[in-house]
């Protein structure tokens, strides 16, 4: 699978509450793996970074039905 550019990753995780469950993790992961690559700039890791922490305080918010868990 081709790595999606830094730009894509940013983009996407505008996307997290619109994909599928198993969509969102991956996308959350490839957000881990551009946060960790020290050759992408560190002003598109810091606003990947904050974008990433708004989605997950988002989900932290989320209610969370009896048969659902994250």
């Amino acid at each position: 699978m081709e790595k999606p550019s830094p730009k894509t990753v940013y983009e996407n995780l505008n996307d997290l509450e619109k994909v599928d469950v198993v969509t969102s993790a991956r996308y959350r992961q490839l957000a881990q793996a551009v946060l960790a690559d020290p050759a992408i700039s560190e002003a598109m890791r810091q606003n990947i970074a904050e974008r990433l922490q708004q989605a997950n305080h988002l989900l932290a918010l989320k209610t969370v039905d009896g048969d659902e868990s994250y």
